[in-house]
């Protein structure tokens, strides 16, 4: 992971609330990611967390009776059901906690259902702590104002489809595959610059 780390000032976001304002500091993450969630728990408990981890939604569900957690970040997909069984658990036990999903690509509807079932957001995989930091902490009075200048949808598609084509070594075919598209499609797509 050669990623680059840039050192962001550190400025107080007014749309996000203090940890320490909150007395039930503990954060239920879900995740049957196992090296995703470990290294998710340890960036969380560095920022102030009280973190216990379930990987499956049984364990979920066993944690939220235990614990009542006052935070929850819950994979959709478990190996053994769905994650918004455990969003329902934790709305039954705790209604003030504060819960975000965690999705991949093309669950967008199944992210809708969990934000009816009590979620505040939901964050496509993969999250890294900040975003979750953020999404926890987001201030509910105070929405986060949405871009500005936000990318166009032919943009973002073609952001989409070159970060696939990294992910697959720019193989054309694996790509194309992937994204169930035609090849010879992905090909002109490929060649043309980015939209606006």
């Amino acid at each position: 992971m050669g990623k680059k780390h840039h050192i962001r000032p550190m400025k107080v976001d007014a749309t996000l609330q203090n940890l320490s304002n909150f007395e039930n500091k503990s954060l239920l993450i879900v995740d049957d990611d196992n090296p995703f969630r470990e290294r998710l728990a340890r960036a969380m408990e560095k920022k102030g967390f009280e973190v216990f981890q379930a990987e499956s939604v049984q364990k979920g569900i066993e944690s939220v009776k235990s614990k009542k957690p006052g935070f929850a970040v819950v994979d959709l997909r478990l190996n053994d059901g769905n994650g918004l069984e455990v969003v329902k658990e934790i709305q039954s036990k705790n209604s003030s906690s504060r819960i975000i999903m965690l999705t991949g690509y093309g669950n967008i509807p199944t992210a809708v259902a969990a934000i009816k079932e009590g979620a505040i957001d939901y964050l496509a995989k993969p999250a890294d702590a900040d975003d979750v930091e953020k999404a926890l902490l987001a201030d509910p009075n105070k929405k986060a104002a949405p871009p500005e200048n936000p990318m166009s949808a032919d943009r973002v598609k073609w952001e989409h489809i070159h970060r696939v084509f990294e992910l697959c070594n720019r193989n054309v075919s694996e790509t194309a595959r992937r994204l169930k598209m035609h090849r010879r499609t992905l090909q002109r797509i490929l060649s043309k610059r980015s939209p606006k």
